[in-house]
């Protein structure tokens, strides 16, 4: 199994849009998603900061659903 990628909040955005996950609001420095079947997420948009790999692995299984592979996939 491969890690994940460092990712900073713009990429991520563009991978969850590929997903199929639309950006409904932005409070402050976070973005929330949300998919028409209830799936939500929200993703830190610190500056240019990369996302640690350990949110970015908690987002995929528990927000996404989805395995790495299949994230990996829409990178």
């Amino acid at each position: 199994m491969s890690k994940l990628p460092l990712l900073n909040a713009r990429e991520v955005a563009k991978v969850l849009e590929r997903l199929g996950f639309i950006c409904k609001r932005q409070e402050g420095s976070h973005m929330f998603f949300e998919l028409p079947d209830v799936r939500t997420t929200v993703i830190p948009n610190h500056g240019g900061e990369e996302i640690d790999r350990g949110l970015l692995n908690k987002i995929v299984k528990h927000d996404l659903k989805c395995s790495r592979e299949e994230f990996l996939r829409a990178v």
